[in-house]
């Protein structure tokens, strides 16, 4: 084969520091805007972005030529440096250190698009903490309750 074909889906997700409602409605879109961008940069298209004031869902189509934890680590530094250097939350804002990426099947775009679409409602009755790890489960990713989040002391 003279040539490399690939349709590299993710959906992935991370949350603020602490998961501190720090995302305001009023900025949401342009953040959303400016990690798309960031995506483009490193050669990959943004599908959709959404979430919460607490956390991020970015469905995104990567290349093969970038580690997806270079992209992640490209995305959460410039993205914080944006946030902060426009002054937009009071005292530093930090992105928690993890994330979760899930590989997606084409014909799963469209749910997931839709999936991050309703974030709003969604969060409604199910809490950001419920919610990821009901995604670990249903990805069927082994985890250690103690260092899923960093903030949290399990007994």
């Amino acid at each position: 084969m003279s040539s490399t074909f690939t349709n590299l889906l993710y959906h992935i997700v991370y949350s603020t520091k602490h998961r501190e409602p720090l995302i305001d409605v009023a900025w949401q879109n342009d953040l959303h805007s400016y990690i798309g961008g960031i995506v483009r940069e490193r050669d990959g298209i943004a599908i959709q972005i959404g979430g919460m004031p607490d956390h991020i869902h970015v469905l995104a189509k990567l290349s093969p030529k970038r580690a997806i934890m270079d992209v992640l680590r490209d995305i959460k530094a410039g993205s914080s440096k944006w946030i902060n250097d426009s002054g937009r939350v009071r005292g530093r804002f930090e992105w928690q250190s993890g994330y979760a990426a899930f590989s997606v099947s084409q014909s799963q775009v469209e749910r997931v698009v839709e999936y991050i679409q309703a974030q709003a409602e969604h969060h409604r009755e199910v809490t950001f903490r419920d919610e990821f790890l009901g995604l670990l489960r249903r990805h069927e990713i082994e985890f250690d309750m103690q260092y899923v989040f960093e903030d949290e002391i399990v007994s």
